[in-house]
């Protein structure tokens, strides 16, 4: 099989983001004024990459960020539910102080890193990994060179765990800026990590996940 460069880029900034909000899989919400100038950096920094497919999410915020690189790579955007956000389920749309207050037990659990815990109405770590990774195995093998997929941070944090070997009950310790750049290689049924938290095309540093755990 011939190898595969999959770019993996997280959306630009949103409202939620700087509220500190969990959006997941369900919630959403749109990008910031520093959101939209991101994603016009981002096209302007991938415009001249030699790319053959261009996937996103169909969340919100990511349709947002892969319009203006559609447009300046001339690619039509793939949407693929697939590649959405964890589903948080009721924690969505709340911030972590929120989650402790309403949901005091659920949220015990939820610190415990327990990679089999599903929060009420949503996807485990397990069950998260297992999609993400199906997804992108999916796209990697379908493509003929190069491919750019608009995600999320915590499609990015789960590829990251993946290719390193990290566990998922480790508590984070890597980036996972809004439009950030993140290149890995696929090939043999392998992946290989070249490039993770690139920003070098911001004008300054960007959002970091609020995602600690």
């Amino acid at each position: 099989m011939a190898e595969a460069r999959v770019v993996l880029i997280r959306h630009g900034e949103t409202e939620w983001n700087r509220e500190g909000r969990i959006q997941g899989y369900h919630a959403d919400s749109p990008l910031t004024a520093s959101g939209h100038a991101q994603a016009l950096l981002l096209a302007e920094c991938l415009a001249s990459e030699p790319f053959d497919t261009l996937h996103s999410s169909d969340a919100g915020r990511t349709r947002q960020t892969a319009a203006p690189i559609c447009a300046a790579t001339g690619l039509e955007v793939v949407y693929d539910a697939t590649l959405r956000e964890r589903n948080y389920g009721l924690f969505e749309g709340r911030t972590y102080r929120e989650v402790e207050r309403e949901y005091p037990e659920a949220f015990q659990k939820f610190r415990t890193r327990d990679p089999y815990y599903v929060p009420p109405n949503g996807e485990s770590a397990v069950q998260f990994r297992d999609r993400v990774v199906a997804a992108l195995e999916r796209i990697a093998e379908g493509a003929a060179g190069g491919v750019a997929v608009i995600t999320h941070g915590g499609v990015l944090g789960m590829m990251y765990r993946h290719v390193t070997g990290t566990p998922l009950d480790s508590k984070r310790s890597y980036s996972l800026h809004n439009a950030s750049i993140n290149r890995f290689l696929y090939s043999d049924k392998r992946w290989l990590l070249e490039i993770w938290g690139d920003i070098a095309h911001l004008p300054a540093d960007s959002t970091d996940s609020i995602d600690k755990f």
